[in-house]
């Protein structure tokens, strides 16, 4: 059964992650499969936040492979320590990057890429898969993106 999401497109970036994160956790709550819920994930933040590009990198074989996504055409396979992915992967820490034309070692997968928020999600003290979101703005992640998208890698982290 498809599950629709109900988002308000004026609400505010805080309230529309408030109405978007229960939805997400309800949607993947009966499924068991982790593609299934990482492709719907993905195209829950994209349909509810309007994001340019959402998607998943799994972390296979000691380099991050591309897994579910929105969004234009993605590198497939990420180096530890190499753009803001495997940077993210490589310090085990949330990065936002305001401008992805001054981040070192940035991979541009896509020119229209302007400013990116990258997450990790961890099984067993390892990253485990990131959440990379790329917007066509600059400067367009916070601190807000931060705290709703973490709490949405803890209900991530449960489906590993």
């Amino acid at each position: 059964m498809a599950e629709e999401l109900i988002v308000n497109s004026t609400a505010s970036k805080v309230e529309k992650y408030k109405l978007l994160i229960p939805q997400i956790k309800a949607l993947v709550s009966s499924e068991s499969d982790l593609i299934a819920n990482l492709s719907n994930i993905a195209a829950a933040l994209k349909q509810g936040m309007g994001f340019f590009w959402v998607g998943f990198y799994i972390v296979k074989n000691d380099e991050l492979v591309l897994g579910p996504f929105q969004g234009p055409i993605a590198c497939t396979r990420i180096q530890k320590g190499k753009g803001v992915c495997g940077t993210t992967w490589e310090q085990k820490e949330t990065i936002i990057v305001e401008n992805v034309d001054e981040f070192p070692n940035h991979i541009a997968c896509s020119s229209d890429s302007k400013s990116e928020i990258v997450l990790p999600a961890f099984k067993v003290n390892e990253v485990a898969l990131i959440l990379d979101v790329d917007s066509d703005k600059l400067s367009d992640f916070d601190e807000i993106d931060q705290k709703y998208l973490e709490k949405l890698m803890k209900i991530i982290e449960g489906m590993l």
